[in-house]
């Protein structure tokens, strides 16, 4: 996955057909990004109608009124330009940690897709000026906390736009500037917004659908690493195959199961560690023999939020809306609640991937239940080997029961009462992030736990194709751990961890095997 998404070295932007594959190359592998040419005549014709409505002095929603509960206020034809500096001065009001670089990236390009589509009312060149700072590396300093998900990310969404107008902070060639210095250096001119160009910038769920969709990618790509991680526990359990018997899914036919099934029978080709139903025992334990049933379902939980990001990342979600014939509309696409309860969705399954990942870490752990030296280590009472691991993987897949808690049956009231029931999405997505980060570090440690079990056992087998492929990428980072004292445990899981998290062992998987999603 990692290496067809390094291949995309440029994005064309119709406000279409964007892909979650090509947000990811432009967040995190910096691929470029340009205005298809069909585009630029729909944004030169919404901004059109714009101009005509300040002419007219006509009365429309938050191009000559104020905003949220001050829409009742007139501002004239002279002010509509300052209407839309203050805007962005007063809602840049976000607090906490900056988000990280690859997210910002991804909230500009996100922002800049709906904007192409030619129902936001921009300047092509006030456009122009956001996709020059995804190309050239000018990154706003935006905290992470202050979003509601209801008017959109209003705040968040104003620290992207300050550097745009020589304001606020933003990164550049790894420094964090003022912005205006910043724009300087990268050669980009600062802008003056005009009438609706701070709300077409602001208004919409960028935000909450770009910490979202790569927590979603990330989430993809941990499902595969589960299943690999289950495999190698099955191999080093020397667990029965009979339980991924297609003859047994294909009469229960979900989809993320029969999936599941399938890569676990593809990874363990010609496994000589695996037994058959009846040759050890009669039946493996949950963990091991319903893994088709626990993985698929979260695969097909990612799988609905995944069509939900795919139209999001391709939809106008700003207000108002200005359509082709000249009509302004003001409704409610920047709603966050069509991503609010999907990104809740993404946070449960993750999360009970963690779950059983523990649990057959622990099996492996243990003595009585797996057979090998407790806790993995030669000389154990001397040696603790890998037992505060399952700790530490308890006390994650315990955060990640409170994190999955949905953020979006909450709503706090805002803007005198106008923004009656808001979403709280961006939350959502957030806690969605933390329980992927805490995902990988309990699969990794069961990764590793399950190769130091298959070096402690002594008879001569063989891996299957896949899980051979795993065995030998964790190696070439993790060496088998046959110490005479304790070591720093920490250390290999984070060797461990980073091969997860830059791709490095998926990708050795996928050029041995082809797994299913």
């Amino acid at each position: 996955m990692t290496y067809s998404v390094k291949a995309i070295k440029e994005v064309v932007l119709t406000g279409h057909d964007l892909t979650l594959e090509e947000l990811v190359a432009v967040a995190r592998y910096d691929a470029t990004v340009r205005i298809s040419e069909e585009a630029v005549q729909q944004i030169v014709d919404s901004r059109a109608i714009v101009d005509s409505i300040v002419n007219s002095e006509a009365v429309v929603y938050g191009i000559t009124t104020g905003f949220g509960s001050l829409c009742r206020v007139h501002i004239s034809k002279e002010d509509c330009s300052q209407l839309q500096e203050n805007l962005i001065r007063t809602h840049s009001c976000g607090f906490g940690k900056p988000f990280s670089r690859e997210l910002t990236r991804a909230m500009m390009l996100i922002r800049a897709n709906a904007l192409v589509k030619g129902y936001s009312g921009i300047r092509l060149e006030t456009l122009e000026t956001l996709i020059a700072m995804i190309n050239k590396g000018v990154h706003p300093y935006i905290p992470e906390k202050g979003s509601l998900g209801a008017s959109g990310d209003l705040a968040p969404l104003s620290h992207m736009v300050l550097p745009m107008l020589g304001l606020g902070d933003a990164e550049y060639e790894g420094q964090l500037l003022p912005g205006k210095e910043a724009m300087e250096r990268a050669g980009i001119p600062v802008i003056a917004l005009q009438a609706k160009e701070g709300l077409a910038l602001i208004n919409g769920t960028p935000v909450l659908t770009a910490v979202g969709a790569l927590a979603l990618w990330e989430g993809i790509c941990l499902l595969k690493l589960s299943d690999v991680a289950a495999a190698l526990s099955l191999e080093a359990m020397r667990g029965i195959i009979d339980a991924f018997d297609e003859r047994i899914h294909s009469i229960r036919p979900h989809k993320g199961q029969l999936d599941t099934a399938r890569n676990l029978r593809t990874l363990l080709e010609g496994s000589t560690y695996v037994t058959k139903q009846g040759e050890l025992r009669v039946q493996d334990p949950y963990s091991l023999r319903c893994v088709p049933q626990i993985h698929g379902a979260s695969k097909d939980a990612l799988a609905f939020v995944k069509e939900k990001v795919d139209i999001e990342i391709n939809s106008v979600t700003d207000n108002p809306i200005v359509l082709p014939d000249g009509d302004v509309i003001s409704g409610g696409n920047f709603h966050g609640e069509p991503m609010a309860l999907p990104f809740d969705f993404l946070g449960i399954g993750l999360a009970e991937i963690a779950n059983v990942s523990e649990r057959r870490l622990e099996r492996l752990l243990n003595n009585s239940l797996s057979g090998f030296p407790s806790f993995l280590v030669k000389h154990s009472g001397l040696n603790s080997g890998f037992m505060i691991t399952q700790y530490a993987a308890a006390a994650l897949v315990s955060e990640n029961k409170v994190l999955a808690h949905p953020a979006s049956v909450d709503s706090i009231p805002s803007c005198e009462n106008q923004e009656d029931l808001v979403s709280m999405g961006a939350h959502a997505a957030r806690k969605a992030g933390e329980i992927v980060e805490n995902v990988r570090r309990v699969v990794a440690t069961e990764l590793l736990a399950a190769c130091q079990a298959i070096d402690l056992r002594e008879e001569q087998a063989t891996l299957g194709k896949g899980t051979k492929a795993a065995y030998d990428a964790i190696r070439k980072s993790n060496a088998f751990i046959d110490y005479d004292k304790d070591i720093e445990m920490f250390k290999e899981l984070e060797k461990i961890t980073g091969i997860l998290e830059d791709g490095t062992l998926l990708e050795a998987v996928e050029n041995a095997v082809t797994m299913d999603v």
